[in-house]
């Protein structure tokens, strides 16, 4: 029994002093960047690839010539400030000027702060959500572009989904 009400103590005092730390958060430790920008591939590939299992689609895999296409994109959006899927370059020539030949569909958003806002707008518009979960597309890229001044959007989103041109032949 005495063992048992040393252990408590012990516990008991260890719980105390952790419980008097909890409210700050030491300088040491790196805090997450959360910044659109600063995602990773793997985090977008596995961001997408989730909401696609979840609504029962295959996964689809990365492409760089496609995010390099979306990355023009996203740029050509937020030095225009406009939302828009054709400032002057059609989607056509941004994939084929990145080096991509094959069927594509293009997202746009404008204003979500997180890649997760970003595909819950996707996702409640019949079109979007269409592209997004498509099994026809089998890749895609996403680039993302914040304007410096303010603006109506202040960030920019941009995912093209490609695949085969066979795919789309009935």
């Amino acid at each position: 029994m005495l063992d048992l009400s040393r252990r408590s103590f012990i516990v008991l005092g260890a719980a105390g002093v952790l419980s008097a730390c909890s409210g700050t958060i030491p300088r040491f430790i790196p805090q997450p960047d959360n910044r659109p920008e600063a995602l990773t591939r793997d985090q977008i590939l596995l961001e997408i690839n989730a909401v696609r299992q979840a609504n029962g689609a295959p996964p689809w895999t990365y492409n760089v010539a496609l995010e390099a296409a979306a990355r023009s994109q996203a740029n050509l959006m937020a030095r225009k400030d406009e939302l828009s899927h054709n400032l002057g370059v059609t989607l056509r020539q941004r994939v084929t000027d990145a080096g991509y030949i094959g069927a594509v569909g293009e997202n746009l958003a404008g204003g979500q702060k997180t890649l997760e806002q970003a595909i819950d707008g996707w996702m409640h518009s019949s079109g979007h959500r269409s592209t997004l979960l498509s099994p026809k597309f089998v890749e895609f890229g996403l680039a993302v572009a914040r304007v410096g001044h303010k603006s109506r959007y202040g960030i920019y989103w941009a995912m093209i989904a490609g695949g085969s041109f066979e795919a789309w032949k009935v």
